[in-house]
């Protein structure tokens, strides 16, 4: 539905697709992305709240990245983990390593057929790590290099392409092969993007939602 500015308000407006999934009854499901800090605000207890009175098909992710802005998760939440809230709104609470890439797409497959058979939301919350700081402007005061480079080590794509390398689906220098073109595509992404033409008046209302 596109991203919002506000931290958490984009959490209730996944309500509100579950809700017209419910009403549709197409089989789609809801999934809701936000971050630690955004556990905290009025409007995720209140979306997930309501998801669950209402049994909406929404999966609400809390990709935990260890710190809000500046300030740690162990500073801002008291509860052992952000899952364990789904308990209070009666709803399955999980959490999982968010850098692995098998459990969260294991935890997320079954939380949808729940949602799918009309069971009601579940919570996620996937543990990560925020490499660099919140903004340009971010001078990471509030944490070391050293915890950084450890989390860095964790890496989803780089713990993917070591089990990929280990289990025989790829070799290192398939794995190598897929970096650099990746690279490449982001590059020649940016490129056409900074050399194409600013778009005209007439186009202001295209992929609008009003």
């Amino acid at each position: 539905m596109g991203s919002i500015g506000i931290v958490g308000a984009g959490i209730p407006i996944a309500c509100g697709a579950a809700l017209a999934a419910q009403l549709e009854g197409k089989g789609q499901v809801a999934v809701g992305f936000f971050g630690d800090g955004a556990a905290n605000t009025g409007s995720f207890h209140e979306a997930v709240n309501l998801a669950s009175v209402w049994d909406l098909p929404i999966v609400f992710i809390c990709e935990n990245n260890q710190y809000g802005m500046s300030y740690s998760v162990k500073k801002s939440v008291r509860a052992r983990t952000i899952g364990a809230r789904g308990t209070a709104y009666g709803i399955p609470g999980t959490v999982c390593d968010g850098n692995d890439v098998f459990a969260v797409s294991d935890r997320v497959r079954k939380a949808i057929r729940r949602a799918r058979r009309g069971e009601g939301p579940t919570l996620i919350e996937a543990e990560t790590y925020r490499w660099k700081g919140h903004s340009k402007s971010d001078a990471n005061a509030y944490r070391t290099q050293e915890e950084i480079n450890a989390w860095k080590e964790k890496g989803p794509i780089r713990r993917f392409a070591a089990r990929l390398v280990e289990e025989g689906a790829a070799t290192e220098e398939e794995v190598e092969a897929i970096r650099k073109q990746a690279y490449a595509d982001i590059e020649e992404a940016v490129e056409f993007a900074m050399n194409s033409p600013e778009p005209d008046l007439s186009e202001v209302a295209t992929d609008v939602y009003a």
